[in-house]
């Protein structure tokens, strides 16, 4: 499979802390590929940097065959590498339908086209026929009309997969998408990775510390302690690494 995320060299320093010292990873198309590691190793700094919050110290970006060192979010974004945060940012007096569509772009955004309600009424109806279908797939088809609010923890992480989804993401990178849910819900989660993988073809990047639920769903890990990547390989090649353990036993 072809490498659709590429970084090579990247280093990330603030101050006198090298939060990321020359880390290089490839994410295969159509894999779910984790980065593990213990709080503060420096994965979510890496995402930052790879998603355009961040600029590098040094090293490159590549993501589909182009560099996107440096490059904004917002472009980022558009060109189908899509991220979500450890804390779930939606609309939150909106329903999780409209944050579904808010994500989606309609012509009848255009302040010129907007006049012309013929020119852009059945892109949206098409939209909102778009919007429940993802809702169904992540299992949120039946709360389509709660205010983001009134969701749980697990809904709304699943709710920012929806987000991804409907932004028409290429690659979806979750940062934390366990954090702060109910250990119930935390299989539920990486099962719907797994089967939107599967059926829909997706690539995933997940970051994420807690190694003994989402190894089992990954196909391929990076551990990474101190800003550097210490393992890579199959789930349990990576996790019966003594580095590893070491890190997360001492």
């Amino acid at each position: 499979m072809k490498e659709l995320l590429l970084t090579k060299g990247i280093v990330k320093a603030f101050g006198g802390l090298v939060a990321v010292n020359n880390v290089s990873i490839a994410v295969r198309e159509g894999m779910v590929t984790l980065l593990i590691g213990p709080n503060g190793s420096g994965k979510t700094t890496l995402l930052n940097v790879c998603t355009g919050v961040l600029k590098p110290d040094a090293g490159r970006v590549i993501f589909k065959g182009r560099d996107i060192t440096n490059w904004p979010s917002h472009r980022i974004y558009e060109l189908g590498f899509v991220r979500t945060f450890q804390i779930p940012l939606p609309f939150h007096t909106q329903t999780a339908l409209d944050n579904v569509l808010a994500a989606m772009r309609s012509p009848g955004e255009h302040p010129l086209r907007a006049l012309l309600r013929g020119t852009w009424e059945r892109k949206e109806e098409e939209n909102v026929k778009r919007a429940f279908e993802i809702l169904r797939k992540v299992g949120l088809d039946d709360h389509w009309d709660r205010p983001a609010y009134a969701l749980g923890g697990a809904q709304l992480k699943l709710l920012e997969l929806a987000r991804a989804l409907a932004a028409g993401a290429k690659l979806i990178a979750l940062d934390e998408p366990i954090g702060g849910v109910d250990p119930a819900f935390a299989d539920e989660i990486f099962s719907y990775v797994r089967r939107l993988k599967d059926a829909e073809g997706l690539t995933f990047f997940v970051i994420e510390h807690r190694i003994d639920v989402a190894a089992p769903y990954a196909d391929y890990v990076y551990a990474m302690d101190r800003g550097r990547i210490i393992s890579e390989g199959k789930s349990d090649e990576v996790l019966n690494d003594p580095k590893v353990i070491e890190v997360y036993i001492g």
